[in-house]
């Protein structure tokens, strides 16, 4: 069984993602979780470029780690100044960091940008690992947009690493920068890299970005090659079109290539550090993500959710739990009675003996469906519609009244008022809340009047809402249809609404979504 050493790169690369900032703090959280994972190395940034990396690693000399070495990233030494002069190299020795990440210039075409001479630039690199290597440190060298320039000059990029390898270093990290070279590419130049080298023992990794899409295949592609480091980030995160993600690479290793980068019991932790590290970066997860992706394993099609149920490999290429996520079926116009009966089961609806509850459900939908209503999206509104359609929906809250308004002058921007008034039992609760539209209003209004009573709610909140004007005989009375999404730590759920009048939709869905949370205490 081949070892792959995993090193994470989402403290440094993935803030580069465009909307993606994480402070010192949350890059601590995100860290331990990475350990817990069993992450072999953790780069923690780029302590010669930013106060906040600094910050970073000051905080990090607390931090215990059980498995993963903490690296710190930076360039090698600047053109023609001693490397003991160098703040950079500097920051790197006192950022307290065991492991020192630097990247040089392995295509010529960046040399001939800088306007210094080849030798110059082999000399940097040299100087640069062997200054630190005398400094206690273990040395990765990221030779940066290596496969562009092994097929511009393939003399001078190995000569780059190679400069690398006889000043100590044994770790060389190939690096596909602009994220352009395909797979069949980046095959062959690992293989001739590794034939190239000249020195044994040396550790080769691959550090691939998505321009082209190809991130993952191509970490998978040096893997067969012979690399036994693999870098990329956490959901792929990271500038442009983002790095390899390694949701997707790790169990590609441990699954499909019977690779020893992870323990099975930390594989079931993935889906969970994703979803965790999206919240921290206030990012939406994407559904369609592979293996953690909330879609991932998501059948709609009655014929495919037929034979799941009788043999899951079917129309599934592993079993979900492996890497902590779950079997979804969707219901929807297109489903048919298995659809519903694996739905009855999984969200523990009774559909009785005779079967005319599961024909009622799959008619009721249909005709919902062409009303606007569209349940595939919108789970939370499911389980209530069924519950309602077998006498098993107990609410945990009822609706009094509410009242909106909304305020708007020429000084100040939109803001709306939301009264609400609601029986829990026989308690009724009276609130106001304000909010930056309607929706908003309505969400923390009925979030203030249960929280006293349903602490649970308290790791709630509203993560987005999409408005669609369906189709009518002319504007003024086109039915609106209204899409609430929430999460809590782990899931995101969604519920639905429809009405001719945009706040009953709303109303109707954000209903459905806070009644859906309270009953998964009772699951």
């Amino acid at each position: 069984m081949q070892k792959t050493i995993l090193y994470d790169t989402t403290l440094r690369d993935g803030m580069q993602g465009e909307n993606i900032c994480f402070s010192p703090e949350d890059k601590i959280k995100v860290a331990m979780r990475l350990d817990d994972m069993g992450i072999h190395y953790i780069e923690g940034g780029w302590p010669g470029s930013n106060p906040g990396a600094v910050h970073f690693f000051e905080m990090a000399r607390h931090m215990e780690l059980k498995h993963a070495k903490l690296a710190a990233f930076g360039s090698t030494r600047r053109p023609f100044i001693s490397t003991r002069k160098d703040p950079n190299l500097n920051a790197l020795v006192e950022s307290g960091a065991r492991v020192a990440t630097i990247f040089g210039k392995s295509w010529d075409l960046h040399v001939n940008i800088m306007e210094i001479p080849y030798d110059e630039n082999l000399k940097m690199i040299g100087d640069s690992v062997a200054w630190l290597l005398d400094r206690g440190l273990e040395v990765i060298y990221d030779a940066e947009h290596y496969f562009d320039g092994y097929m511009n000059n393939r003399e001078y990029a190995l000569a780059s690493i190679n400069a690398a390898i006889e000043a100590g270093c044994n770790t060389i990290v190939l690096c596909d920068t602009n994220g352009g070279t395909l797979p069949g590419d980046i095959g062959r130049i690992t293989q001739g890299t590794l034939e190239g080298l000249g020195h044994e023992g040396i550790t080769l990794g691959i550090h691939t970005h998505n321009d082209c899409g190809m991130a993952v295949a191509n970490t998978v592609t040096a893997v067969e090659a012979g690399v036994q480091m693999v870098q990329g980030t956490v959901n792929g995160y990271g500038e442009r079109c983002g790095n390899a993600d390694l949701t997707s690479i790790i169990p590609i290793l441990k699954l499909k290539m019977d690779s020893d980068c992870i323990t099975w019991e930390n594989l079931k932790k993935l889906r969970k550090l994703s979803r965790f590290v999206s919240e921290i970066a206030n990012m939406t997860p994407l559904n369609s993500r592979p293996f953690v992706g909330h879609s991932a394993f998501a059948h709609k099609g009655g014929i495919h959710v037929s034979a799941v149920m009788k043999e899951s490999r079917a129309y599934e290429h592993m079993e979900p739990e492996l890497v902590g996520n779950s079997r979804r079926v969707l219901v929807s116009e297109q489903s048919g009675r298995s659809n519903i009966e694996y739905k009855a089961r999984e969200m523990g609806i009774d559909l009785g003996m005779d079967g005319n509850n599961g024909k009622n459900i799959v008619s009721t939908i249909k005709e919902l469906e062409e009303d606007g209503y569209q349940f595939d999206v919108a789970e939370g509104s499911l389980r209530i519609l069924m519950e309602k359609l077998t006498d098993q929906y107990q609410p945990h809250f009822d609706l009094e009244s509410f009242r909106v308004t909304v305020e708007k002058d020429k000084e100040r921007p939109c803001s709306a008022h939301a009264m609400i008034k609601i029986r829990v039992g026989d308690t009724v609760e009276i609130t106001a809340a304000e909010g930056d539209g309607p929706v908003s209003a309505l969400d923390n209004a009925l979030r203030k009047a249960l929280t006293n009573i349903f602490p649970e709610l308290d790791n709630m909140h509203l993560v987005d809402f999409k408005v669609r004007v369906m189709e009518g005989t002319d504007g003024t009375d086109a039915k609106v249809r209204v899409i609430i999404s929430s999460r809590d730590e782990h899931n995101i759920f969604n519920t639905i609404g429809v009405s001719e009048d945009i706040i009953e939709a709303s109303w109707q869905a954000l209903a459905d979504s806070f009644q859906y949370k309270l009953s998964l205490k009772k699951d």
